[in-house]
Formats: structure tokens, C-alpha cells, sequence
């Protein structure tokens, strides 16, 4: 077989032996994180994970956002209105606020010229060669349900009141991308100090299998080959996800929040359920279901039929009205929808525990928002997790 790329994560380590602080590979803490790309011959990565230095090794795949399971354009119809998911979550009620906490969205990019985003403190980088900007209009819906501020009387923002912004362009106007894009751009969220990482994309199985196929692989043998790179691909982000949630080479590291993915059909015939996709099933990395309200005022909630099932928690994920790229509003389902919601929240616990402690640990973080879910007893914890998020009290 020919030499594919791999994706290959360095950690520098120290000479001498240290205390046991930080994150600890094969008996020592890593220091410095890089990734880098090199086309391998069969066998040669697994060589290199048995290279001190070598964090994890794997073939980059293809991403894609994921997407909305349906879409409404409008006007804002209620002037002096909060977003049903805002206020499902508390947000709307707690005045904690975020302003010493840096969250950031990985997707198709942000309309930085949007109204809800008006005197924000943006930074955005592209990981895909097509530029800055939102041409897609993903990931403008999910970054202003995060932290869009209030506009024309509407509010679809979780958390407005976060001090910076960090917008990693992973996936392109068509929603495709790289777990290589992605990587890139969790890790330059990291060294830029984010505290909350968001991201709402999945790995495109199909698309990869597809590939093959056209290439000439029967089938049977290219699902096998993209089913042992999918196996990588999620033991290389549980990896990340520990060095980026553990203190260490990042500084405190981040909690990261991602999409459960929206393959199941429930209303279906048949109807089917699938578990959490990647990146989110991996270990490390808090998944999100979403939720459909009973009725106009969301006091009661069910699964969202097309919501993956095993997620850890869960958040308001239809008709969720938020920014639309190019200026207006829309409402979009998904679990998409979802993950902005927990993210957010994770924001104004970050800002509670930072004003009490001093400091923020990303797994106690991550502990907090799970634990403090709303416990939702008609509805089963394997499609809700520990049920619907909740901001924190306020002081």
C-alpha cells in the first residue's frame, strides 16, 4: 500500500524526572503541545506510538457540520422577547457575568457585522484556505445562541456578557472540513486562552467510505479501512481532550462542548436510534442531546426525534431562533442548536467559580454543569444524560 498522511500530536517533555502534576505521558508531564503531518508507510504508526514524544497518531478525516434537521426564516414576531431556549436554561433569570471568561466556537465561521455581535471582542482565525467570515451561516446561528446580545428587543444569546471571543473557521461555506482543520483549531483556541470550546460537526463516515469506493475499494473493504481510521480518530481526540481539559502544556486548560449529532429518527418507520458521533462521543469531551418543548411555554420537554442517544446532558435544540449570517434572524433544529446552549451556560458557571475560587479547573467545570442538570423524569437518561442544563443560581 502507498504512504497516506497521519496526523501525528507531539508533546515536548522535560529531561529530568518532575513531580506528578499536569498531564502525564508514559510517566512524564508534557510541557508543549504540536501537531504536525507526514505521509506513513503500513507500520509506521504504530511505531510512533511507541515514541516517548508521540501523543497520538492518526489519518485525518473528512468533517462535516451538523446539520440542522430544519430550518425557519422570520422576523422577530414578539418585541421585548427572550429565546424559549434561554430562558428553558435559566439564563435569562441568573446575573452572573462572564466577562473574565474566553469561550470559542469551532465551525463555518462568524457574520462578525451581525447586530447581536456589535462592540464584541471577536478574534477569528480560518483553518479551512477559504477565508474568514460565514458563508455557510452555521456557525453565526451557533455563536449568537452562545453569547449573541440583545437586539431589536430580542435576546437569543445564553451568555452576551463574555469578555472574548475566539472563532476557529474549521468547516467551509458547504460545512466540510478536516479532523485536521479541527485539531488546528482546538488547539489554537487553547493557546489563546479559551476556557469553553464549542463545536457542532461530526466526522462524515459515509463520505470517506465513499471516497474509497470511487477510487475502486469494494466496499466491503473500504468500510473496514474507514471504520479502523474512525477507531483512531476518536482514541486521538480523547488524547486531546485530555491535554486540553487537564493543567499543563494549555495553562488550566478548557471544557469542551460538542454536538451528539442528529442521525436518529424516532418518528421514523422503522424508527432507529444511533449513539453519539465523533468528536463528541470521545472521552473528555461533554456531549449534547437536544430537547423540543410540550406546548408554547417549555415547562414541559421530550427528545428531539432526530437526537443521537448517550449524550451526557441535553439543552433546548428546536426551532431555536438565533442570528441568521447577513443580518435578520432564524430558527434552526439541531443538535447543532443544543450544544451553544450548554456552552453558554458552562460560561456563567465559569464566571460563579472564578468570582468564588479563583480559579477554573475544567473538569470541575464540567462536573458543575452536569451535575446541576434538571433532572427530567419522564424521559430517559440515556437520551438526556443528566437532563436539561441550567444556569447557575444567581449571588
Amino acid at each position: 500500500m502507498a504512504k497516506r498522511p497521519y496526523m501525528i500530536l507531539l508533546g515536548d517533555l522535560p529531561d529530568e524526572p518532575t513531580p506528578p502534576v499536569g498531564i502525564r505521558t508514559r510517566g512524564s508531564p508534557v510541557t508543549r503541545l504540536r501537531l504536525e503531518t507526514d505521509d506513513l508507510n503500513p507500520g509506521e504508526p504504530e511505531r510512533l506510538r511507541q515514541q516517548r514524544e508521540v501523543q497520538a497518531v492518526a489519518p485525518p478525516l473528512r468533517l462535516r457540520l451538523v446539520a440542522p434537521a430544519e430550518k425557519v426564516s422570520g422576523p422577530v414576531v414578539d418585541d421585548g422577547s427572550v429565546a424559549w431556549g434561554v430562558q428553558a436554561v435559566g439564563a435569562d433569570q441568573c446575573t452572573w457575568t462572564a466577562e473574565k471568561i474566553v469561550v470559542a466556537v469551532l465551525d463555518t465561521g462568524i457574520d462578525r457585522g451581525h447586530q447581536v455581535f456589535a462592540g464584541m471582542n471577536i478574534a477569528d482565525r480560518d483553518f479551512t484556505g477559504t477565508g474568514n467570515g460565514d458563508a455557510n451561516g452555521h456557525g453565526t446561528h451557533c455563536a449568537a445562541t452562545m453569547f449573541g446580545q440583545s437586539h431589536e428587543g430580542f435576546r437569543c444569546g445564553v451568555a452576551p456578557s463574555v469578555g472574548k471571543v475566539l472563532i476557529g473557521k474549521a468547516l467551509d461555506s458547504k460545512g466540510s472540513g478536516t479532523t485536521r482543520a479541527l485539531s488546528d483549531a482546538i488547539i489554537w483556541a487553547l493557546q489563546e486562552g479559551a476556557n469553553i470550546i464549542a463545536m457542532s460537526l461530526g466526522i462524515d463516515f459515509s463520505g470517506d467510505v465513499q471516497d474509497l469506493v470511487e477510487s475502486g475499494i469494494p466496499i466491503k473493504s473500504a468500510t473496514s479501512m474507514v471504520l479502523e481510521d474512525y477507531r483512531d480518530n476518536i482514541r486521538f481526540f480523547e488524547t486531546l481532550a485530555a491535554l486540553a481539559t487537564t493543567a499543563g502544556p494549555f495553562g488550566p486548560g478548557a471544557l469542551l462542548v460538542a454536538a451528539a449529532g442528529n442521525e436518529s429518527d424516532r418518528g421514523g418507520t422503522p424508527s432507529f436510534e444511533v449513539g453519539v458521533s465523533p468528536p463528541a462521543v470521545a472521552s473528555g469531551i461533554v456531549s449534547v442531546a437536544a430537547l423540543e418543548r410540550v406546548g408554547t411555554r417549555g415547562e414541559q420537554m421530550k427528545v428531539a426525534s432526530f437526537s443521537n442517544t448517550g449524550a451526557k446532558i441535553a439543552a433546548p435544540g428546536v426551532a431555536i431562533r438565533s442570528a441568521k449570517a447577513g443580518g435578520g434572524y432564524v430558527e434552526l433544529s439541531g443538535t447543532s442548536m443544543a450544544t451553544p446552549h450548554v456552552a453558554g451556560v458552562a460560561a456563567l458557571w465559569a464566571a460563579k467559580v472564578l468570582a468564588e475560587d479563583k480559579r477554573l479547573d475544567p473538569r470541575d467545570l464540567a462536573h458543575r454543569v452536569i451535575g446541576n442538570a434538571r433532572r427530567l423524569p419522564d424521559l430517559q437518561s440515556v437520551d438526556v444524560g443528566t437532563g436539561l442544563v441550567r444556569a447557575p443560581p444567581s449571588p
